[in-house]
């Protein structure tokens, strides 16, 4: 799979779409969205023919000769992309003062806590 692109938050909500089922035709995409988003169908090629020409999404045809669409890039390429973008945007890069923010500033359960410090001390001994 291809080093994924930027995608903005529209264009994640098609690909969101798509990484749920795939591959779908430019209405089922529409179908899927518009009640969430209100988007026309147009709106939909557009983010669709964008992710296209970014290499996330790549194209084929059904029984029909219909266009459809799938993800080129996998979900958690995507995901892992966005967050190191967002921890070299916000915190210069550094892991730590972006855990100190989320552990001071989110309301997290007792298990969750405990899942975190589980992770933590596997990275040591990684």
């Amino acid at each position: 799979m291809p080093t994924p692109p930027d995608i903005s938050d529209s264009e994640w909500s098609v690909m969101e779409a798509l990484w749920e089922r795939a591959p779908q035709t430019a209405s089922e995409i529409t179908k899927t969205l518009r009640p969430v988003t209100k988007w026309a169908e147009n709106t939909v090629r557009t983010l669709l023919t964008r992710l296209v020409e970014k290499g996330a999404l790549k194209t084929a045809e059904n029984d029909s000769g219909t266009r459809t669409y799938a993800p080129a890039v996998k979900r958690e390429a995507c995901v892992r992309a966005e967050g190191e973008s967002f921890m070299q945007r916000i915190f210069g890069g550094a892991a730590k003062p972006l855990l100190v923010h989320f552990a001071q500033n989110s309301k997290l359960t007792a298990e969750e806590v405990k899942e975190l410090k589980k992770l933590l001390d596997q990275s040591l001994n990684k």
